[in-house]
């Protein structure tokens, strides 16, 4: 089996595969100060629960890391020596702009993408073809594109929902901290849904422009149904508001590092 591991600025999750298949996720917080060994706690349990679940016990025998949180990436990667149940295990795979041939990035500096940013984009391209444009709602909302030749060719990152919502709690002393949740109306009758509907409704306003933008700049309108697909923890919230999406794929970034390893596998037997 595969685990994957994304290490994100705010949440790291982590997929288990059974070849193609992802039998389990989980997500933890992203906590600099924890050690490996209490890592290894953790992953134990949630390793023996699964395998109460499907009443086997799963065989760990690659792990492959990516991360965008350089003081955790060696953290997990120490992890990763010791959490491999298996005695033919490989060093855990730790994810980079030239980790696989099937990446490609025609940007100035490949090495400024992270981890997350290069699954994405592989797993777009892969699983949905090309050109594509991925949506990632994190801690930042990120948008990258692929071109027609399957090309990674750069993006846009600007704040996340939650991000942008403790920026402007923190700023105005007025302002109760408030639920994301969708307002029915985008004008709001109260305080709590003049916010909400500031952020959400607004968030979505963003990715609509900005994907129109996209596509215009890159010659896309062209082309019927480009896949536009959302993930990230956060893309529930405005999906709905974001009528050119064509695909919402929750685990996107997992299944991106589960292809990774399958590419490496068969370049570097």
């Amino acid at each position: 089996m595969l685990l994957t591991i994304d290490i994100g600025n705010t949440q790291t999750v982590l997929g288990l595969f059974e070849g193609s298949r992802l039998r389990h996720t989980w997500r933890l917080t992203s906590e600099t100060n924890r050690s490996a060994d209490e890592l290894h706690a953790i992953v134990v349990q949630l390793y023996l629960e699964a395998a109460k679940v499907d009443s086997i016990v799963p065989t760990i025998n690659q792990v492959i890391i990516g991360s965008v949180v350089p003081t955790l990436t060696q953290t997990w990667a120490e992890l990763s020596q010791n959490i491999s149940y298996h005695r033919r295990a490989a060093k855990p795979i730790v994810v980079d702009a030239t980790i696989t041939s099937k990446f490609s990035a025609h940007i100035p500096n490949p090495a400024e993408i992270g981890a997350d940013r290069i699954a994405n984009a592989l797993a777009a391209k892969m699983l949905y073809g090309s050109p594509a444009i991925v949506v990632d709602f994190g801690t930042a909302t990120n948008i990258d594109v692929i071109n027609e030749e399957g090309n990674y060719i750069g993006g846009v990152i600007s704040p996340g929902i939650q991000t942008s919502a403790d920026a402007l709690f923190s700023s105005a002393a007025r302002l109760p901290i408030t639920k994301l949740e969708l307002p029915e109306r985008v004008i709001g009758t109260t305080t709590k849904t003049a916010v909400q509907s500031g952020l959400l409704y607004g968030e979505a306003a963003k990715i609509n422009a900005l994907i129109g933008a996209l596509k215009k700049e890159q010659h896309m309108l062209a082309y019927l149904g480009v896949p536009i697909i959302a993930t990230g923890g956060l893309a529930p919230l405005v999906t709905p508001l974001l009528p050119m999406l064509t695909h919402h794929d929750e685990h996107l970034t997992l299944k991106g590092l589960y292809l990774i390893a399958e590419f490496i596998k068969r370049e570097r037997p």
